[in-house]
């Protein structure tokens, strides 16, 4: 499908080195010198003194290298492709798309001279597009299933996680919105090159009160005393209960300083969880304003887990900026969120085969009232103009975890396929960047544009006329670049 001058792709195609890690960046840009004076690696180990068209050769770009004398990257240039650009509705035809270290440097006509050394991959007119977001993902809790989450070595369940995390790359997915779990210590393993994944940003532990839809404890477990510490999941940072506005302040605070790049609250009861149903609401308003509060001195906000109108109006009372779920929600309520301006992360929760599978019929019996809804949600997001994302919250399902594509693909029952990218592209990286300066990934992403970061996808086919594509990623995404590095493996 694409052609690449075959020793510049051998070292384009490496992913995920320490590319935020200082120490081997120096290392990278002593490397870069001497193996410019060596020339370039054969693919039998041995050296040559130029690339096919003649170019001194240079290490594969790193992030930290810029700075560094003698080691910024060589352009590359993405040729004959058609572009989805994250934005418009047609593709763009006739352009081509020049990558240098971790930025998009051009959207240019491919008529003009290409930048000196500039490396190519021929596309040979497949669709060039940004990496897809998911808005709501569990990067820790995603492919355990509830009862090895909650007794298992958690040294166990992190390992799972990080498989995971390059398993989501390859889908094409290079950032996450985290909405709950330690991810802390994966999202560094990550940006410092030590293991592939996506991008995260990060909640850390859900905020939940005592019997809320974050409290996994059992009833064995109670009452709570002051002598009998914490919980579990509070321990290993899955969860954060916490009652009154004191205790939410400290644990919001503890997240905001472990590095959250935004707060998860759980305002209602939820599906999986044990004691609260469906039309329980969680916190008080003085709890949730606290919570807010501790978001906002930050500069961030507070996204709330709320299937209810009750429930989302207090959220909305709070200051809270993005509901995850809302299923259940009347019009008047969905009316004050086009109006306030708050996001609606919403989900295609339907019963079908990528239902979360649940541990008890009065869970089942919460998931069809939920499912219910989802259609009918929807259709007021739309008709109100309500900013809404699209995220998968898959949970405790390895197989389910491997569907984010088809869940994506799933959204045609309610928008076109313009629509659904976008929502997956440009606009998920919207609220991405609403985490202000508690942002890691400050770069604008989910676009396909001068400056923004080089997290591109090409795909051999058109993904603007057949969603399934992307259902398909192992077959259909010849390139996933993640800041401006090639992650897949391809044979030549």
């Amino acid at each position: 499908m694409f052609d690449v001058e075959a020793e510049s792709f051998n070292r384009l195609r490496v992913a995920n080195c320490g590319c935020h890690n200082p120490a081997a960046a120096r290392i990278n840009a002593l490397y870069a010198v001497h193996e410019a004076a060596l020339g370039p690696i054969r693919p039998d180990g041995g050296h040559v003194q130029t690339t096919p068209r003649g170019v001194p050769r240079r290490a594969a770009p790193h992030a930290g290298d810029a700075a560094l004398p003698g080691a910024e990257s060589a352009p590359l240039a993405f040729v004959n492709v058609r572009i989805f650009n994250g934005v418009s509705d047609q593709l763009l035809t006739g352009m081509r798309v020049v990558v240098q270290g971790r930025q998009i440097k051009a959207v240019e006509p491919q008529s003009l001279p290409l930048p000196e050394g500039c490396q190519m991959i021929d596309g040979k007119g497949g669709v060039l597009m940004p990496g897809m977001i998911d808005a709501h993902w569990h990067s820790i809790l995603a492919r355990p299933s509830m009862l090895m989450a909650m007794t298992a070595d958690f040294n166990y369940v992190h390992t799972m996680a990080v498989v995971e995390a390059g398993a989501t790359l390859m889908r094409g997915f290079t950032t996450v919105r985290d909405m709950g779990g330690p991810a802390f210590g994966l999202k560094r393993a990550i940006d410092e090159g030590l293991t592939p994944g996506p991008r995260i940003y990060p909640s850390g532990a859900f905020l939940s009160q005592t019997s809320g839809h974050g409290d996994f404890r059992m009833l064995s477990d109670l009452p709570r005393s002051p002598e009998a510490g914490l919980s579990y999941a509070e321990k290993v940072g899955v969860t954060a209960i916490c009652d009154g506005t004191d205790q939410v302040l400290l644990r919001a605070r503890e997240q905001l300083m472990r590095g959250a790049s935004q707060l998860k609250y759980m305002a209602g009861g939820g599906v999986m969880s044990s004691y609260d149903g469906l039309d329980v609401t969680e916190g008080s308003l003085q709890e949730l304003k606290a919570a807010v509060t501790a978001a906002e001195n930050w500069g961030t906000y507070v996204t709330v887990h709320a299937y209810t109108s009750r429930a989302v109006g207090m959220a909305l009372d709070a200051g809270v900026r993005c509901i995850e779920h809302g299923q259940l929600i009347d019009e008047d309520t969905a009316r004050r969120m086009a109006d306030q301006g708050v996001w609606w992360s919403l989900q295609p929760f339907l019963d079908d085969e990528d239902a979360v599978p649940t541990q008890s019929p009065a869970s089942r019996q919460k998931q069809l009232a939920m499912v219910a809804g989802t259609d009918r949600a929807y259709e007021m997001a739309q008709r109100l103009n309500i900013k809404t994302a699209w995220g998968t919250d898959t949970l405790f399902d390895a197989r389910l975890a491997t569907r984010q594509g088809a869940q994506l693909a799933k959204m045609s029952r309610w928008y076109g396929a313009a629509e659904v990218l976008r929502m997956a592209t440009s606009v998920n990286g919207e609220l991405c960047a609403m985490a202000g300066p508690r942002n890691p990934y400050p770069g604008k992403l989910g676009v396909v544009q001068s400056g923004a970061m080089a997290d591109l996808l090409l795909v051999d086919g058109n993904p603007l006329e057949d969603l399934q594509l992307l259902t398909r990623p192992e077959q259909s995404l010849l390139v996933i670049m993640k800041d401006g590095r090639i992650c897949n493996q391809f044979q030549e």
